[in-house]
């Protein structure tokens, strides 16, 4: 069970919630079990989740404050929460916790066409935003695969990715400024509207990826761009993982850079076949799906070194959209990987990256692992960036393979280590992943990390044993 890591009496929590159900509005404060039990736990349900205090839904940086007031005054651990869409555990309850939820706060208060930003609540869905961008003729880039109902508050605790990470960078690349509540009930502004800023230490940054640990995020200056071409796809068959692995290099060497770049093993596709009947080539080992957004001519000769570069690593099979429609067609069997292998069983989704070159051997090492555990390991995700999402496919019902569904991820996290890489490219650390930390980051990491957590809160109580 996670601990809070500040103490509070059972007297002191019973003030504290009559203390917050007081503050804030009528029916902005939940402390019924019933109703708080669906705020307990994150997608990470391998993590034990322990019993909140209560659940705070504020609908303003004002009242945000105010629920960190009462926090700080009482000692009682906060853990920030968006929609709950995490794989990591971050937003998963610790005992005797404040849940504090940013889902009711969920205002686009400006889109700019001019200076092409957009200042949005936390709790504002990464599609909504989409598209209110879009019919403006303008893009918000940070597309994760759970756009639809993860929330940008999350996006920003995560440092989020997506599909268009290879060209268009993670979420920290489109964030110009925030507004933040410390854990005293401080507001901190950093950044502006602004492309470029470089007065001080990059506090943006470091907030950015912070997992709520560090503040409460409660609105965002995001970047918006010029909307791109209508992309156009190419999908590429491979006899096996390294061949598949080998295009993704030889792409770079050919100086190009895909709009997209997204890698599918059979054991996926095969999930695909079952549920959706796409005629996939389950004779293949893996897929490779790759786009052009340039525009004019350029995108066609984008699409054609793709290709060649396909053809010359192995390829058995190349075919490329000579429409949009067939774009979005071959874009859907990417879109459907996690939940087709979610009808398979239980799933431990995880996001270990590596530098380009080395996803050849990533892959190796993934089809060991499987052999080596007896457990099925599905393998998608973003090549063309090194991130790449093994998942793992097991019987939740069985402690048994639980446990031996943990000691796979443990190996993961080590061969992307051993690879030069990182346990987490958007996923974030949350608790599954913090043994795990220390190897990547450097004892004196952790300690300067722990120092900066000292100084935004100094009693801990911000998302206590997550992250950090």
């Amino acid at each position: 069970m996670i601990r809070a890591a500040a103490a509070c009496s059972e007297d002191r929590r019973g003030e504290a919630a009559r203390d917050l159900t007081s503050t804030l509005p009528a029916g902005r404060v939940l402390v019924d079990p019933d109703a708080v039990e669906r705020f307990r736990r994150d997608e990470a349900d391998l993590v034990e989740a322990g019993h909140p205090l209560a659940v705070a839904r504020p609908e303003s940086t004002a009242e945000v404050q105010a629920v960190m007031r009462v926090a700080s005054r009482y000692g009682v651990p906060v853990v920030p929460r968006g929609a709950g869409s995490g794989l990591s555990g971050g937003a998963t309850a610790v005992d005797g916790c404040i849940v504090l939820s940013t889902e009711a706060m969920r205002r686009i208060i400006e889109v700019d066409e001019d200076d092409m930003v957009a200042r949005v609540e936390a709790g504002v869905l990464n599609g909504t935003l989409a598209a209110e961008s879009a019919a403006r003729g303008l893009w918000y880039a940070p597309d994760p695969a759970s756009r639809d109902f993860c929330t940008i508050g999350g996006n920003i605790a995560t440092n989020a990715g997506g599909l268009c990470c290879v060209k268009y960078g993670v979420t920290r690349e489109s964030v110009l400024g925030l507004t933040a509540v410390l854990a005293d009930g401080e507001v901190l502004e950093v950044g502006g509207r602004t492309v470029k800023r470089v007065a001080g230490l990059d506090l943006l940054s470091l907030l950015v990826g912070s997992e709520g640990t560090l503040a409460v995020v409660t609105e965002a200056t995001l970047r918006l761009r010029p909307r791109p071409a209508e992309p156009l796809t190419g999908a590429a068959f491979f006899p096996s993982l390294v061949a598949a692995g080998r295009a993704v290099v030889a792409m770079g060497h050919a100086r190009i850079t895909p709009s997209l770049l997204e890698l599918i093993d059979r054991t996926t596709m095969s999930a695909i076949e079952q549920w959706r009947r796409l005629d996939l080539d389950l004779e293949a080992a893996a897929l490779l799906l790759f786009q052009s957004d340039l525009p004019g001519a350029a995108r066609t000769e984008e699409l054609a070194i793709a290709t060649r570069c396909c053809e010359e690593s192995g390829a058995t099979l190349v075919v490329a959209a000579e429409d949009e429609a067939e774009s979005r067609m071959l874009m859907e069997v990417r879109r459907l990987c996690f939940p087709a292998l979610e009808r398979r069983g239980a799933t431990l989704l995880e996001d270990v990256g590596v530098p380009r070159g080395r996803v050849p051997d990533l892959l190796a090492r993934i089809e060991e692992i499987a052999r080596e555990t007896g457990l099925e390991i599905a393998t998608f995700g973003h090549a063309g960036d090194g991130n790449m999402h093994p998942t793992i496919v097991f019987d939740r019902a069985s402690a048994q393979e639980r446990a031996r569904a943990l000691a796979a991820a443990g190996a993961l996290f080590e061969a992307a280590l051993d690879l030069g890489g990182t346990i987490t490219g958007e996923h974030g650390v949350g608790t599954l992943k913090l043994p795990w930390l220390e190897r990547e980051i450097g004892g004196l990491g952790r300690r300067l990390t722990a120092g900066i957590k000292g100084v935004f809160d100094p009693q801990g109580i911000l998302n206590p044993g997550k992250a950090l």
